[in-house]
């Protein structure tokens, strides 16, 4: 049986709304690039900025203009004329054409507190504004779809005037009427009502816009699509202003896989676009983000483990390669016997289940989270582990001493660590001293320094993350610490931890950690 519904339009502003959350910020360029990645994932409505507000946004209309797009309408946002002045001579309509877009979207005032208060006109003339700009932009040939900003809250206070607002950008032409929830303070079920009311009076196509102030942007979207709203914006990881955006990469997923409203042709993608523009962002992914988050489908209590392993879809909504992400087994002090088998599959380790090695493994892990150790953020110590349970002569080299020294030079105020390390490397003494901005620094040094002759590839690595966490800070300077340590040879990377109440000793752990994995990985 065919789907009965309207298709769903996807209208990502990203790039104009979600680069007004804190921390997030793009060139021309990574706006460029992630417009192209959104139009090979299938979004038909890439808002690009405001032409004309800053010079990064006036060269990405230039660059997207000579640009092929295959999907994807790449669209200008702006504003209604100004009050009290003809549309044809405010210079940032006149923007709006200049960024050669096929089409257009630009918002104006529902609320009446906003009429009054903050443009401080009247009525009659907020809503010509609307209508003067929508004919002058269909007039030109563009595609309008007009945002009707703070629609709910203007609803609510007078439910006829936000409808004439309405009815104006309709009788200028306008192809889409977008319902924005501006203060992200509507419910689901107002927002539903609200929508269908709107889709019945008005006739013409609807889209929601809303944002995340009380944890609802998602759902609100949902429910508007629900009361017949046939266009949804938002943003890539839902940023934007103060909490956010609808979150997009939650939204296509319950529509397709949900609702069944197919909006993309390879869902499969959306992982990849997620983490695409978090790097690009310069923003750390959210681990707990649904269907694309690292724990999206991480399983850690026993007899979950021991559930997913004979029935996945037990613990498990969909298939998460469904989405392009990955079932993850965790180890922990809360693990079973099946994660310990799934997590070396995983890792590539043939275990038997029921062995006296599965029991070991699992013994060991839960004394190591005892002492402070944690290997869901550190797989390669959690590999190590496990190799040596199965492997211990299998040694690269014998630590025989280290110790660390700081000395300032007063003339120059220049702080100086020196670390000291003897090594015995396949039966070989290795005694070396390297120098440092710090101790972890000069022992990473040192370290390197001793095992390049025996293993020159060593010099491929590097550290290129460090974090410290104190475990038990009731004990004061007498606290364990945890150190987590980054490492990369330019193509993979991988993490490894050390515990002690020394954070010296704890970091010299991790950072031997990091160095066996990274000599059994190469020579192996």
């Amino acid at each position: 049986m065919k789907n009965q519904h309207p298709p769903v339009k996807l209208y990502d502003t990203t790039l104009r709304d979600g680069t007004q959350g804190e921390g997030v910020n793009f060139s021309s360029l990574d706006k460029i690039r992630i417009a192209q990645k959104l139009d090979e994932f299938g979004m038909h409505y890439i808002e690009g900025g405001w032409p004309g507000s800053n010079p990064k946004d006036v060269s990405f209309f230039e660059r997207a203009a000579d640009l092929e797009w295959e999907h994807a309408k790449i669209t200008a946002f702006g504003s209604t004329r100004r009050k009290d002045t003809a549309v044809e001579e405010d210079p940032q309509v006149q923007t709006l054409l200049d960024a050669k877009t096929p089409a257009v979207t630009f918002f104006g005032k529902t609320w009446l507190l906003h009429v009054t208060e903050v443009l401080t006109t009247t009525a009659e003339e907020n809503a010509a504004m609307i209508r003067d700009t929508t004919r002058y932009l269909k007039e030109n040939g563009r595609e309008v779809i007009y945002d009707a900003e703070h629609f709910f809250d203007g609803f609510k206070d007078s439910k006829d005037y936000a409808l004439e607002t309405l009815f104006a950008a309709k009788e200028g032409g306008a192809d889409w009427l977008v319902l924005c929830d501006t203060n992200g303070g509507t419910m689901p079920h107002e927002v539903s009502e609200i929508t269908r009311e709107v889709v019945e009076k008005l006739g013409i196509p609807v889209g929601i816009h809303t944002h995340d102030d009380t944890g609802v942007g998602v759902a609100n979207a949902l429910a508007s699509i629900r009361g017949g709203a046939t266009q949804v914006q938002g943003t890539i990881n839902g940023y934007g202003e103060r909490v956010g955006n609808c979150n997009l990469t939650t939204v296509i997923p319950n529509l397709q896989l949900k609702m069944g409203r197919p909006v993309v042709d390879d869902i499969s993608m959306l992982t990849d676009v997620s983490h695409f523009v978090d790097e690009l962002a310069n923003c750390a992914h959210n681990i707990r983000a649904p269907y694309v988050g690292a724990t999206a489908f991480a399983h850690k209590g026993g007899m979950h483990v021991n559930a997913v392993q004979k029935v996945a879809h037990s613990f498990e909504h969909i298939r998460p390669e469904t989405v392009g992400n990955k079932q993850r087994i965790l180890v922990s002090e809360l693990s079973g016997g099946s994660n310990i088998l799934m997590k070396a599959e995983e890792l590539g380790i043939t275990l038997e289940k029921g062995s006296p090695e599965v029991r070991e493994i699992l013994e060991h892990v839960k004394q190591q989270e005892e002492k402070g150790y944690e290997y869901e953020a550190a797989e390669a110590s959690l590999q190590l582990l496990i190799e040596k349970h199965l492997d211990p002569k299998k040694k690269f080299f014998t630590l025989r001493e280290y110790h660390c020294t700081f000395r300032r030079d007063g003339e120059r105020s220049y702080d100086t660590c020196s670390a000291t390390v003897k090594l015995e490397v396949n039966g070989e003494k290795e005694y070396t001293v390297a120098e440092g901005d710090g101790p972890v620094n000069a022992l990473d040094a040192a370290l390197r320094k001793a095992l390049r002759t025996a293993y020159p590839e060593i010099k491929q690595m590097e550290l290129c993350d460090y974090k410290v966490r104190i475990i038990d800070g009731k004990s004061g300077t007498a606290a364990r610490t945890r150190v987590l340590i980054e490492s990369t040879d330019g193509k993979d990377t991988w993490d490894t931890v050390g515990v002690s109440s020394n954070i010296i000793q704890a970091s010299w752990r991790a950072l031997v950690d990091s160095v066996e994995y990274y000599l059994a990985r190469h020579r192996s």
